[in-house]
């Protein structure tokens, strides 16, 4: 198995093809590569027949390179990696960080193929798999690709939370090019996996984790940020630059929070400063809560009884209202108005 870690700091686990899946792949892209050179050679000399010797030559060669290493080269860059044998196998050719390959690295895989496989009939391609750790021939080593094998379980993702919101671009600044990958896994696998963990454990792993990448990136976490959180939002920050590096500025959002406009996360998980009452309810989930610290404020808890108000006095009976022919008395003016 050939682990290989994302920008996500998701560990892929690919397994290289070995020589024997190899060189059965191998053997029905020959029979039909074959077939094809012969029946387009004898096609092309049918029609060719009054020519003379060296325009005979000249046609078989230029049917050989275009047939046997054009084909399989435009196969290979079209299907990212996936000819007739490998399809039949179950294989893809990747590149080395498990991404599609591209026209020059099948166009490297054809040109080497041609002495490794067509000129010494494969010998030189079966020792090189079988000296590789990960099975790969010279025109793999020199592509820089990989063999391997599509037909393999696929596990279940877990996926990071979110951090919270008023640390979502905070850490912009960062220098996160020193953190190896090892330690971006082992971040990603606790953050998955902390709300399986003991308190008092999660929390002294969570603390070592943080450390670990305050040394890495030379800049101290921000104070009174549990570390729990501080490795949420690095590896969001990690994220973001990938999908930014990747996708480009347009296109990459954050997606909004219920109570928290603009900001990434789910909605009550984390508790952030400066919120407006009745926005988000700010629940503090034990997963990022310091087990030492004391008990929550009286907020976070059931709402307090209401005290009790003084008796009020009985109502008396409502007051009759006038009867609707009864006119309101109106202010002695001197005005008589005319009958």
């Amino acid at each position: 198995m050939s682990e290989l870690v994302t920008g996500e700091a998701v560990a892929l686990e690919l397994r290289p093809a070995k020589l024997p899946s190899r060189a059965l792949a191998v053997l029905i892209d020959m029979v039909v590569a074959w077939s094809a050179y012969l029946a387009v050679t004898l096609g092309l000399l049918a029609a060719a027949g009054s020519l003379d010797d060296a325009a005979v030559a000249a046609i078989a060669v230029a049917t050989f390179v275009l047939v046997l290493v054009g084909v399989p080269i435009a196969v290979e860059t079209l299907s990212h990696g996936r000819s007739l044998g490998k399809l039949a196998c179950g294989l893809r050719v990747v590149r080395d960080d498990g991404g599609p390959i591209r026209f020059r690295h099948a166009l490297v895989r054809g040109a080497v193929g041609v002495v490794e496989i067509l000129m010494t009939f494969g010998v030189v391609a079966c020792i090189a798999s079988l000296v590789s750790e990960r099975g790969r021939r010279l025109g793999d080593v020199f592509a820089g690709t990989l063999v391997v094998r599509e037909r393999v379980p696929a596990g279940r993702t877990e996926y990071v939370p979110a951090p919270p919101p008023w640390l979502v671009g905070r850490f912009a600044e960062l220098d996160l090019s020193a953190v190896p990958d090892g330690l971006w896994l082992a971040v990603r696998q606790y953050l998955t996996r902390m709300g399986q963990l003991d308190p008092q454990v999660g929390w002294a792993m969570a603390e070592r984790l943080a450390n670990d990448v305050v040394a890495r990136t030379g800049a101290p976490a921000p104070e009174g940020v549990p570390p729990a959180a501080f490795l949420a939002a690095v590896v969001h920050e990690r994220q973001a630059r990938e999908a930014r590096r990747a996708f480009g500025e347009q296109g990459v959002g954050v997606a909004p929070v219920a109570g928290v406009p603009g900001a990434a996360g789910t909605p009550g998980a984390w508790a952030g400063p400066g919120q407006q009452p009745g926005s988000l309810a700010p629940p503090a989930p034990p997963a990022y809560a310091d087990p030492r610290s004391p008990a929550p404020p009286a907020s976070y808890g059931p709402p307090a009884a209401t005290p009790a108000q003084p008796p009020q006095p009985a109502a008396g009976p409502a007051p009759t209202p006038p009867p609707a022919s009864e006119e309101p008395a109106r202010p002695s003016t001197g005005f008589v108005p005319p009958a």
